[in-house]
């Protein structure tokens, strides 16, 4: 197996020269006496360095490859290997005749194997042996393996006779899969064509089939543990799915049945075309430098594309911003293009493979059983549904939908070689945009009711959709550049789709009761579904994305079939779905302003029912963990108390009604309590604290307020401190009970931040005993669940001393600098402060926005204790790395705050603060980067 050499080789490493190095070091050390091996790993440590530093300085001030990468690392490995073999045998182990018996063959396996050498990849080598292992070829084996673990290389290594690697391989798929791969590299030739020829012959031949499933098997587990979507937004380049492991399965599958060395064999055997092998060559060589620049930004082996890296890879492989895209957001989009571009080639591969092996089906997606009078037009080809011939596109441009659809309702998959046709018809599409019936078809696989988002999934994998609607095409692999999305802007609008459909058919009521009854009685049912498809429809263009969308949505709507009520709908709805979820988690819900100026919005019962279920199903939508009870009992709350105000206060259950519910199912649990204790608590709490909360949270509170009240010592305040960690949410809440005063909000954030903590949410209540009763949810600075003992215990112990008065908040603080989490330092948020003075009749409504980092919550809290500001309540939010926080305040007379001169303060010392403690946190971020950098290191040179 022949690689390319790289341009230039002996600029890299000069063998010759080295070689003669390397003789006279080691003839001087025999000559005076000295062991020979620390002189030649000098030198070998010299060369490898040096050539390493070329193949870098290559890449990153040429704009080279990652091909070009590859072969110099390969190139390199390949000399050193070659020189050290030399001066093993001849000066370290030297020996005048060697049996037989004695002779050794180095081999490359895995990457190093193919040539995909990156930076920091390890180095697989396999000792091929004629018989067993005599004293001599360990010594030779020995000898080599301490000087590469020596110059610091991390070598996977096994040696082998050529009986025993057979062997194995028959046994173990693996290994069977890295012999396939294996390449000569020095020693004995004999031994490396003895082992590839009785590898053929002996283990791979007639095994084709097991072989294949296991490898088709293998990927799929892969795909599962990793998330099974190639859109996530954060991919590993390696292992992800549409990654270069999906390109090195077809590529050991093609080699174990057609033993090819190279791509370009495939296209004159008839398995790729030109096309599709220019495909996999461009996908290969993109996600070769996507991994370099990985690993040399990184200085180790990093495989996974955090956010923190995207933009200086964007920078260096020349994507620049454009209007409504910035070059991150090009870049990303040109990954994930590239990654559907990788599963076009699987099911190419497959369907030719199929076609080829005249064996039964390569891939199953569902059950079989439908009858060909179902078929409306397609037939069956081993039990897939699969077009009658070659012109079918051609003639019946309709059918691209319909074969969808009809695979779908008979739970039947598409055969590969039909997929393939589809691909290869797609400039069809266009025709079929002005077509009523194939409109009309395509909105019945839009509000299917069963599963549409597995419908709509294969029509996207496919490149039909986008096709049909081009504007989603525009947002095909979109990236949104934050921490909050999880998916492209496709694949989410796909999972809010089939989240939708499972609201609709009950599947989501135990997480999602209100919205399941309310879907049930909208009269405009289509226009939901197209609602959920156009709302983020306009994401990466210049201009507000639901404005924009709404403009879309009054010219697709009517092309779809919808009249002109359901256009207006969609359009409203997209317009303003971000609106509920602002106003639910920005705004206080007891404050009769926040209801009518959302009642004035929403207009009518039908509208809000509408928003309420987009919303819980685009939230959802954005990934795991972003949906909670928290967010659901806002929503719940806003939702019931809007629709007392559209009805006249005539809801199907009042706001007293479901105050009384709540109380009541409390005495039904606090049975333990003394029914005056009891009592007492159910008196304590305002409307909004007894509907946000479920009964087992409201258990829980009243439990540590009574055990607080008994704990007191006489004339003493009552303190309570409580954790709970949510594995499941990945968060730690914490409990605050203590007496209510001025700044109280600020020394628990001051003392969230000193012990570690990041609060990402906060729910403010002040009871009317005077106390205060907050719940703090926090992760660790690095986004992690703070469970460990030691560190709760810490925390707690924390709040306590700061609560006391024993700590001096303020100069700790400044002692311990804000730091940003490593993995989102490349994100900025520009510092905002906005009053929203219209939100309330009786407190101000402060709304600042920032780059999320640790003591950011005290920053601000802290401005406002320092501006004689009340803070009656108050909203946290996290997105990512932008954090929105929403504060109502009362100066200290208890009155609203709205002259301008003190709003104009109020705003520039509020900047102020978090304007200093972002620079704060972005001058130390190269020192903390170094010293994790040297952390790295000095941990590679430990090992």
């Amino acid at each position: 197996m022949s690689l390319p050499r790289p341009a230039s080789p002996r600029a890299i490493i000069h063998r010759k020269a080295l070689t003669t190095r390397l003789n006279q070091v080691a003839i001087a050390a025999r000559e005076a006496g000295r062991p020979v091996r620390a002189p030649v790993l000098e030198v070998l440590k010299e060369a490898l360095a040096e050539g390493r530093a070329e193949v870098r300085r290559r890449f990153l001030d040429q704009e080279g490859s990652g091909a070009a990468v590859c072969a110099g690392n390969t190139y390199l490995f390949d000399q050193l290997l070659r020189t050290l073999h030399d001066v093993v045998v001849t000066h370290q182990v030297p020996k005048q005749t060697r049996t037989t018996g004695e002779k050794v063959a180095v081999l490359a396996l895995g990457g190093y194997g193919r040539g995909e050498m990156m930076p920091y990849s390890d180095i697989d080598l396999l000792f091929v042996l004629p018989y067993r292992a005599t004293p001599y070829s360990e010594q030779v084996v020995e000898s080599m393996l301490y000087v590469l673990w020596d110059l610091g290389l991390k070598v996977g290594h096994a040696t082998r006779s050529v009986d025993e690697c057979l062997r194995q391989a028959r046994a173990d798929m693996t290994i069977r899969t890295s012999l396939l791969e294996a390449r000569y590299i020095w020693g004995e030739p004999d031994l490396f064509e003895a082992l590839k020829g009785r590898l053929y012959t002996k283990v791979i031949a007639g095994t084709g089939t097991e072989f294949l499933e296991a490898k088709l098997a293998e990927r799929n587990q892969r795909h599962e543990r990793l998330g099974d979507s190639r859109y996530v937004l954060e991919p590993n380049v390696k292992e992800g799915k549409g990654g270069l492991r999906d390109l090195h399965t077809l590529f050991w599958i093609a080699r174990y049945l057609y033993q090819v060395s190279d791509v370009d064999d495939l296209v004159g055997l008839g398995v790729l075309t030109e096309t599709a092998a220019r495909t996999f060559t461009r996908a290969r060589a993109f996600l070769w430098t996507v991994r370099c620049h990985l690993h040399y930004l990184g200085d180790r082996a990093e495989e996974r594309i955090t956010f923190d890296v995207q933009t200086p890879i964007a920078e260096r492989m020349g994507y620049r911003d454009r209007p409504g895209a910035r070059g991150v957001e090009r870049f990303m989009k040109h990954y994930f293009l590239v990654a559907r571009d990788v599963g076009t080639l699987t099911r190419i591969f497959l369907a030719v493979l199929e076609e080829q092996q005249k064996r039964r089906p390569l891939m199953t997606l569902a059950g079989l059983g439908a009858r060909r009078r179902h078929l409306k037009g397609f037939v069956l080809d081993n039990g897939r549904l699969a077009v009658p011939g070659a012109e079918t596109f051609a003639t019946d441009p309709r059918a691209m939908l319909r074969l969808f659809l009809v695979a779908h309702d008979q739970g039947l998959s598409i055969h590969p070689d039909t997929l393939r046709q589809v691909t290869e018809a797609l400039a069809r599409v266009k025709t079929l945009r002005d077509d009523p019936a194939a409109n009309a078809m395509f909105l019945d696989m839009l509000t299917h009711r069963k599963d549409p988002d597995v419908l709509l999934r294969g029509l996207s994998e496919a490149g039909v959709f986008g096709r049909f609607i081009p504007d989603f095409g525009r947002v095909t692999a979109q990236m949104q550049y934050d921490m909050y999305h999880v998916y492209t802007t496709d694949e989410h609008t796909v999972r809010a789709i089939g989240l939708l459909s499972r609201i609709e058919s009950g599947a989501l009521r135990d997480r999602l009761p209100v919205a399941s009854d309310a879907v049930q009685t909208v009269q405009s049912r289509r226009a939901l579904y197209v609602a959920v498809l156009l709302h983020d429809i306009a994401k990466g263009r210049d201009g507000d994305h639901s404005v924009l969308g709404a403009e879309i949505a009054v010219t697709l709507c009517p092309r779809l079939g919808l009249d002109e009520e359901e256009t207006e709908t969609v359009s409203w709805l997209v317009r303003h779905h971000l609106d509920m979820s602002r106003v639910a988690f920005r705004r206080d819900v007891d404050d009769p302003r926040t209801i009518a100026n959302f009642a004035d919005l929403v207009q009518s019962p039908e509208r809000l029912k509408l928003l309420l279920v987009l919303t819980c199903a685009d939230i959802m939508a954005v990934g795991p963990g972003i949906w909670n009870n928290w967010k659901a009992a806002l929503l719940r709350e806003l939702y019931y108390r809007t629709d007392e105000h559209l009805t006249g206060g005539h809801a199907a259950e009042a706001q007293d009604l479901r105050v009384a519910r709540r109380k009541d199912a409390l005495r039904e649990v606090l049975t333990d309590l003394p029914a005056a204790r009891v009592e007492a608590f159910l008196g304590l709490g305002y409307p909004g604290y007894w509907l946000t909360f479920d009964t087992e949270t409201h258990a829980r509170h009243a439990r540590v307020v009574v055990a607080a009240e008994d704990a007191a010592r006489p004339g003493a305040e009552a303190l309570a401190l409580e954790t709970r960690v949510d594995t499941a949410r990945g968060v730690t809440e914490v409990l605050v009970y203590a007496t209510d005063h001025a700044g109280l909000f600020r020394d628990i954030a001051g003392a969230m931040a000193l012990a570690g903590a990041s609060i990402v949410d906060a729910k403010i209540y002040t009871l009317n005993n005077g106390m205060a009763l907050d719940t703090f949810t926090v992760q660790s600075a690095e986004g992690k669940v703070l469970d460990q003992p030691a560190r709760l215990a810490r925390l707690k112990a924390t709040v306590e001393r700061v609560m006391l008065g024993s700590v001096d908040l303020r100069a700790e603080l400044a002692r311990k600098a804000p730091r940003l989490p490593a993995r989102t330092e490349g994100f900025q948020v520009p510092p905002r402060v906005l009053f929203h003075l219209d939100a309330s009749t009786t407190h101000t409504v402060i709304e600042v926005n920032g780059r999320d980092r640790s003591g950011f919550l005290y920053s601000v809290t802290d401005a406002l204790t320092d501006l004689n500001l009340q803070i009656a309540s108050a909203r946290v939010n996290t997105y990512g790395e932008r954090v929105v926080d929403v504060f109502y305040v009362k100066d200290v007379f208890g009155l609203q705050v709205t002259h301008p001169t003190k709003l104009r303060q109020i705003k520039m010392d509020l900047m102020k603060a978090i304007t200093r403690q972002a620079l704060e946190s972005r001058r130390r971020a190269p020192v903390v980067r170094e010293a994790d950098r040297a952390r790295r290191r000095a941990g590679r040179a430990a090992e």
